[in-house]
């Protein structure tokens, strides 16, 4: 009979449970020299859930207008996540997917000004402040199911940006110009 730990499970299932678990782990993992995201800032947010990412995103683009001197504060509903400089916007947050792209989810017809589309990198980020309506016009249907076309997406290439977006940010210091001369509608 197996000797059982305070945990419930034989020391020697463990251990080679363990065993396997080690050797499959390169074959699904990538971790050290391999992987850009593992001396990044920003590689602690990959494994986290996806609306935690997206309450980080909001986080990361508040912190960053309020310290570029921008007056941040709550929306005071759920139409909007932040209002930045007296503009009401949505903020959509992406990690590079491995195939070198964003994915900015879950853009919504709500009540905002602009949509902000954070897009991080292991050692680089990307911000483009879109006007509302352009973003609509631009999103793709995210959800084509029955009745399903009330959310939609944007897939940026991060090498290779849309032409459209070069005039809605790109690099941080043109998101900021960007966001200084942005109006209120």
């Amino acid at each position: 009979m197996s000797r059982y730990t305070a945990r419930g499970h034989s020391d020697t299932d463990y251990q080679i449970l363990a065993s396997i678990a080690t050797t499959l782990k390169s074959s699904y993992v990538r971790e050290g020299v391999d992987d850009p995201w593992s001396s990044s800032p920003f590689g602690w947010i990959r494994h986290l859930p996806p609306a935690t990412k997206g309450s980080i995103g909001v986080q990361l683009v508040a912190g960053w207008c309020a310290a570029k001197g921008f007056d941040v504060v709550n929306a005071g509903d759920s139409e909007a996540d932040k209002v930045i400089a007296g503009l009401r916007v949505e903020v959509k947050f992406s990690l590079r997917w491995e195939n070198g792209t964003y994915l900015f989810q879950q853009i919504r017809d709500q009540r905002f000004d602009y949509g902000i589309c954070l897009g991080v990198s292991p050692l680089e980020a990307y911000v483009w402040v879109i006007p509302k309506s352009v973003l609509l016009q631009r999103a793709t249907p995210q959800h084509t199911g029955r009745g399903g076309r009330d959310t939609f997406w944007i897939r940026v290439n991060s090498h290779d940006p849309q032409p459209w977006l070069a005039e809605f940010g790109g690099p941080l210091s043109k998101a900021f110009e960007v966001l200084k001369n942005a109006k209120r509608k």
